[in-house]
């Protein structure tokens, strides 16, 4: 076993090929632990690729709903490789570490609870998008294009997720790569979040399923158009239309199927 750098490790293998047995090499993605703090309170512990950590805290502050916008932020701390400290304004300290004191006992209370409060608590205090961005068929090509092209450590270790988010001229303007698929969402946002960029994101591309988690993540971002290369669960379907979000998910039958937000995607001959 060999390090290349810190992102992925490279292993000895053997290949099967064509009836036959070789010895080769091969990278594989690196995963390690990263304890998030905030107020020096440990909030979560995520399995990581290492890289933009500090992207990675911003952005899973916003799309957890702990903080609104990036006035929110103090400082980020990264002084140990696997452990990162947020500090919160005095403005909304208070009110911030009580939420969280109470989105901790609702976690530990457990209990029933039925298909409906369970989305109308998952969606409690998300706005509805209402931009009004909307985009054709060449346009979705054009994006999951720029996409695949863009994978650098998938292409090397075929082990990461994918995020890229576009703006209104489908520039690619935050992407995030990781091994978990929630903390290559919170990386890009993350890095918008910081430059205080994200009112430019119009569509976001990624390589995983949608799940309710990235749907929250989404629409916390303001994002009115996701497309993914998987197939979404049926509570993302049913966030996405309750918040107004545009799934579009490729199909290998039909090229792409749209599950929630048909009217943001305009046809010339339908």
């Amino acid at each position: 076993m060999t390090s290349d750098n810190k992102t992925y490790k490279r292993y000895n293998i053997i290949r099967y090929k064509n009836n036959g047995i070789t010895k080769d090499k091969q990278d594989f993605v690196l995963e390690e632990p990263l304890l998030i703090t905030i107020e020096d309170t440990p909030y979560s512990t995520l399995m990581r690729t290492c890289g933009n950590e500090i992207e990675l805290a911003a952005g899973l502050c916003l799309s957890e709903g702990i903080i609104k916008s990036h006035k929110n932020i103090a400082s980020i701390d990264y002084s140990d490789k696997n452990r990162i400290t947020v500090k919160l304004t005095d403005k909304n300290k208070k009110s911030i570490l009580k939420g969280l004191e109470q989105k901790r006992l609702v976690n530990q209370s457990g209990g029933e609870i039925s298909s409906k409060n369970r989305i109308d608590n998952l969606i409690k205090n998300i706005n509805i998008a209402d931009h009004k961005f909307n985009v054709t068929p060449r346009q979705i090509n054009i994006s999951l294009e720029k996409f695949l092209n863009r994978q650098k450590y998938y292409a090397k270790t075929r082990g990461t997720h994918a995020v890229m988010f576009f703006n209104s001229n489908l520039d690619i303007i935050s992407q995030g790569e990781d091994v978990g698929r929630h903390n290559a969402m919170d990386k890009a946002i993350g890095f918008l979040l910081l430059k205080n960029r994200m009112a430019d994101m119009r569509l976001a591309v990624l390589s995983s399923r949608i799940s309710f988690e990235i749907i929250q993540k989404v629409a916390r971002a303001k994002i009115p158009i996701l497309i993914s290369l998987s197939n979404p669960t049926s509570i993302a379907v049913e966030i996405a239309l309750k918040l107004n979000i545009t799934i579009i998910n490729m199909d290998k039958q039909s090229g792409f199927i749209i599950p929630a937000g048909k009217e943001r995607v305009i046809y010339k001959n339908v």
